[in-house]
């Protein structure tokens, strides 16, 4: 007899009926086994984000009526880019600003050497954001990697590409997102990058930083530079020169030579143009007027060991700086190789004595990182008695941070502590000692003043060996060179008081001549080419007026 199941359970409901044991009693005598708890999925509540303020968009743009904000991180090379970028903007008819909050947009010029650069970068741009301004990003973070999650919709300037600042500029007023990352070539050949002889807007208008290359031939497991700047590619000799005498004659007194590495050049700067560094620093030092100074870049002890010689004649030129920038990086050969430094402690200490007998008084600066992958407390000890040794008066101490795509960042770390430990251990050494205890009060020198101290309370001159000399603030003082007196020194720098009487002095720029250059240094040089803009925007106000009134006849 067939019986439903209907007729059984009348609803579903009743196949649990209220005297049926629970789980906890039905698994009571089984210790191995647990009632799972019924999970309950808790909505993560995401923190409240402030409003971002909506972004103007243009439908077109008149000179002299947007304001640029400009901001960069990073070398010698980067603040050449960004002068170049605020020559390119002022040209069109953008006026530059330092208020941040009056800008309608910001160019930030980022730098990927260091983890914490790239995190004031990142958070500058969601400053941007939250203030509702336009941003176009530029230098090396973007390059080497555009796709990050942060970069996603913004405009981007690649580092051959800062001669079309502008027009990136433009669109990106206009709502657009443009993308500028391709490599600079003319007739189908790679070259360094844009033109030298653009105009700039220079931080300090007496200083020129002048970029000799492009690009790097070290593979370091550490750097994420070259991601960006890539292979090394040279400017022409007769570029660069040209350069120099354009830049003396508009009131420069200083140029400084720089690239990712200088001293790669004196080995294969050149080659790919019939030339070499030699022949370029020979040929820039017939350029430099009286009493105005050129400062050689950074460079690396195996390409600089090759020519020891012709270095140590160049640095003694009385119208160069005897001034080397030369990180070492580690005092271990176990960790040098870990880093492919592609040279020895020996290698160094064999340049750094040669130098240092052959251009009596020379300056040498280096650079340490702490803490690399590796690196034991017998390998820090190492490093340690190297700068106990040599007792460098500019010692640049960085700990290791691992960046992203590089081999090292996949190399077991040394625990962070021990890291800071030794950061410490390296800085209170080089406390420990005061380089400019060797000069005497009453000592007299010849400096050259291109700067004002960061308390804005002193002139900064240098020496012939680029070491720092602080000076009471004449109102003319700037640009000139004079003969001072030392009056005593700190740990960084020297105190003085000029000797000389006012008509004495060299005049080594033709910029100076009134307080005015003195609010260009400490101002950055906001107005540089206002009388130029102002022809310039007469011109394109014109063209509108013209553009506008056709338009009118014609409906």
């Amino acid at each position: 007899m067939d019986i439903s199941c209907q007729e059984i359970v009348g609803d579903i409901e009743d196949l649990i009926s209220f005297d049926d044991p629970t789980p906890s009693e039905r698994y009571q005598n089984k210790k191995d086994v647990t009632v799972r708890a019924k999970r309950v999925k808790v909505r993560a509540t995401r923190p409240r984000e402030e409003p971002c303020v909506e972004k103007p968009k243009l439908d077109s743009v008149i000179p002299e009526t947007q304001q640029i904000y400009m901001k960069t991180w990073g070398c010698a090379h980067n603040t050449s880019d960004t002068e170049y970028m605020a020559g390119q903007l002022a040209q069109y008819g953008y006026n530059l600003t330092s208020d941040k909050d009056s800008a309608d947009l910001w160019v930030l010029n980022s730098c990927t050497v260091k983890n914490p650069s790239e995190d004031t970068f990142r958070n500058e741009i969601e400053a941007a954001h939250q203030a509702g301004k336009h941003v176009v990003v530029a230098g090396c973070v973007p390059q080497a990697a555009p796709r990050s999650d942060y970069l996603k919709g913004l405009s981007v300037v690649g580092v051959q590409q800062i001669d079309r600042v502008a027009e990136v500029v433009e669109e990106t007023l206009k709502g657009h997102s443009v993308r500028l990352l391709q490599p600079k070539k003319v007739n189908g050949r790679k070259v360094a990058g844009p033109k030298l002889a653009l105009p700039k807007v220079r931080k300090n208008p007496l200083i020129e930083v002048i970029p000799i290359n492009s690009g790097c031939l070290n593979a370091c497991t550490y750097c994420k530079t070259k991601f960006a700047r890539a292979d090394l590619v040279s400017y022409p000799v007769e570029e660069i020169v040209e350069r120099a005498q354009q830049v003396f004659q508009e009131g420069v007194c200083e140029i400084w030579l720089t690239s990712e590495d200088t001293g790669i050049g004196l080995r294969t700067y050149g080659r790919d143009i019939g030339s070499s560094l030699p022949e370029l620093l020979w040929k820039l030092v017939e350029e430099i007027p009286e009493g105005c100074m050129m400062r050689l870049g950074m460079t690396n002890p195996p390409y600089i060991l090759e020519h020891l010689d012709e270095m140590a004649k160049i640095l003694s030129h009385p119208r160069v700086y005897s001034f080397l920038h030369i990180p070492v990086q580690s005092g271990s050969d176990t960790i040098l190789g870990e880093m492919k430094r592609e040279y020895c402690v020996k290698d160094f200490e064999r340049m750094v004595d040669f130098l240092r007998a052959q251009v009596p008084g020379i300056t040498i600066a280096t650079d340490i990182i702490c803490g690399f992958p590796g690196e034991t407390e017998a390998d820090f000890e190492d490093t340690l008695a190297l700068c106990q040794k040599y007792q460098f008066p500019s010692l640049f101490i960085n700990q290791f941070f691992p960046r992203p795509g590089t081999p090292a960042a996949k190399m077991t770390k040394v625990p962070a502590n021990e890291v800071k430990t030794r950061t410490k251990r390296l800085t209170d050494l080089f406390h420990s000692y005061e380089p400019y205890k060797k000069y005497e009060t009453g000592t007299k020198q010849t400096v050259l003043v291109t700067e004002i101290s960061h308390d804005r309370k002193h002139y900064v001159g240098h020496n012939k060996f680029y070491e720092q000399i602080l000076l009471p603030m004449h109102n003319n003082l700037l640009g000139k060179q004079v003969e001072v007196e030392i009056t005593g020194c700190t740990k960084f720098s020297m105190f003085g008081k000029v000797i000389q009487a006012e008509q004495e002095w060299v005049n080594c720029s033709k910029l100076v001549t009134n307080d005015a250059t003195t609010k260009l240094v400490t101002e950055a040089a906001e107005s540089k080419y206002r009388s130029m803009l102002a022809y310039l925007f007469i011109s394109c106000s014109l063209a509108i007026v013209c553009k506008y009134m056709f338009m009118f006849l014609d409906f």
